[in-house]
């Protein structure tokens, strides 16, 4: 069986190894929270970081490949249009120098007739077939350079609409990659998703078996595990310091009721030195009706006095959140005489300082004694009286000063220890603000303000 004392209320409780591995193995402490914080937040910058360098990859090589395919194609287009441009003055002066022969052979015939009516008409009919022969010659050379500008033309058509096809296809393979980016994305957002929520599950678990183990505790349980942390811390000092003290159970409740526990010790002559009535009181957090520790003073000074104890203490863990009892060593003499209220931590340093006190107090007895029975001068006993009365106080002084020290270091540590857990809910709720916002980005918020991307993504929208 191992003892497991929860840190927020002191309440000590024993479980099998079984479930003392499960707790060890499922509950995490602050510095788990933290570095789950900040893996949370790294993968949270790593996973903008790549979304981010995605997206601008993707959309400068689309802007590239769209910029190199533009003036690819204009480049075509002017090539064509000069190509073109220079067939069709090649073929207009071609034509226009053919039509210029032509009218002059025709000038040439016309005048030949007109000065030779009188020569052989076969030599003007051969002379008038060769001029319509090298007329039909330039037809065809018309038509020849006319079939050949077609066919230019019809080449370069092709060759531009080759061109278009393999930008489509190479914005069709950026749109691709981009889309798998995207997908890439969303999966490894939902996996870091998984492992997270899991861990956090895994540990909500854990805090929901301890809560139901804790509510399972009956109240006499409670008070019980409180009992057995306090003899507990005595008997591992036991042995070195109090190897001579009576510390035990107060089984004795002839009178109706009774104490936890009475410590008295006494020296080798067997003469009491302080005897201490304790009692001990703790309560579940689900009690219904709270309990006050001045509830049970009127009780415990009734115990005290039939039992024959000098002091009365009580042990307790009721009003958490008092700052009176929280600030170390209560007196509350001016209610019962020599009534101490302590929180547990205080427990062995309460009866150390009882029991020296006491010595010291037994050591100016015994003077006394001595001084009774030699008739020394009353006045001189009373001095040292006064002496004694002045050096216990001075010390009572010093010992709360270093209690009041002390509790107020563990005040520091609490407030610390609040604003780191603030400053991770914080964190935390940053990084919920940093996914709804990552979550919250589309095309359309990318593309505002920029023409070019609209347009694009508009292109791909239209072809699909």
């Amino acid at each position: 069986m191992n003892e497991i004392i929860c840190p927020h209320c002191n309440k000590a409780f024993k479980i099998d190894e079984a479930g003392y591995a499960d707790i060890l193995k499922q509950v995490r402490n602050r510095e788990f929270d933290q570095e789950l914080h900040e893996r949370l937040e790294r993968a949270e910058k790593d996973k903008q970081a790549a979304l981010d360098l995605a997206r601008e990859k993707a959309a400068s090589e689309l802007q590239k490949a769209a910029a190199a395919k533009e003036a690819e194609i204009l480049k075509l287009q002017t090539q064509l249009e000069q190509g073109e441009e220079a067939r069709k003055h090649a073929v207009a002066d071609a034509l226009a120098s053919v039509e210029k022969e032509r009218d002059q052979l025709a000038t040439e015939l016309e005048k030949t007739r007109r000065e030779s009516k009188t020569a052989a008409e076969l030599a003007e009919l051969q002379r008038s077939k060769d001029l319509q022969e090298a007329a039909a010659r330039k037809d065809t050379e018309i038509q020849e350079l006319k079939a050949r500008l077609a066919s230019v033309e019809t080449e370069q058509k092709l060759a531009l609409k080759e061109a278009l096809e393999g930008v489509e296809k190479q914005r069709d393979a950026l749109a691709s990659d981009l889309k798998q980016a995207e997908l890439q994305k969303q999966l490894a957002e939902q996996s870091l998703k998984d492992k997270y929520e899991t861990q956090l599950k895994d540990r909500d678990d854990a805090i929901e078996r301890l809560r139901d183990m804790k509510a399972k505790l009956s109240t006499k349980m409670v008070g019980e595990t409180l009992e057995q942390h306090c003899e507990t811390e005595f008997n591992r000092l036991r042995p070195t310091a109090f190897q001579k003290a009576y510390f035990e159970k107060d089984n004795d409740a002839r009178s109706g009721s009774k104490g936890d526990y009475i410590f008295r010790d006494a020296d080798e002559d067997g003469n009491e030195i302080v005897s201490i009535m304790f009692e001990m009181k703790n309560e579940s957090d689900t009690t219904a009706t709270k309990k006050r520790n001045e509830d049970f003073f009127k009780e415990l000074d009734k115990d005290r006095t039939e039992k024959g104890c000098e002091y009365a203490i009580l042990v307790s863990l009721l009003e958490p959140e008092s700052e009176l009892y929280n600030s170390g060593i209560v007196d509350v003499g001016y209610r019962y005489p020599k009534m101490y209220v302590i929180r547990p931590q205080f427990f062995i340093p309460m009866i150390t300082l009882l029991r020296n006190a006491a010595m010291n107090a037994l050591q100016y007895k015994a003077e006394l004694a001595l001084v009774k029975s030699q008739s020394i001068d009353v006045t001189h006993f009373e001095e040292k009286l006064e002496t004694f009365k002045t050096g216990f106080a001075r010390n009572y002084e010093l010992a709360s000063s270093k209690f009041d020290d002390a509790i107020e270091n563990i005040d520091k540590s609490i407030k610390q220890m609040q604003k780191v857990k603030e400053a991770l809910l914080g964190s935390q709720n940053n990084l919920r603000l940093a996914n709804n916002k990552a979550q919250d980005v589309t095309i359309k918020k990318l593309t505002h303000g920029n023409p070019t991307m609209k347009a694009k993504f508009d292109a791909l929208e239209s072809t699909s």
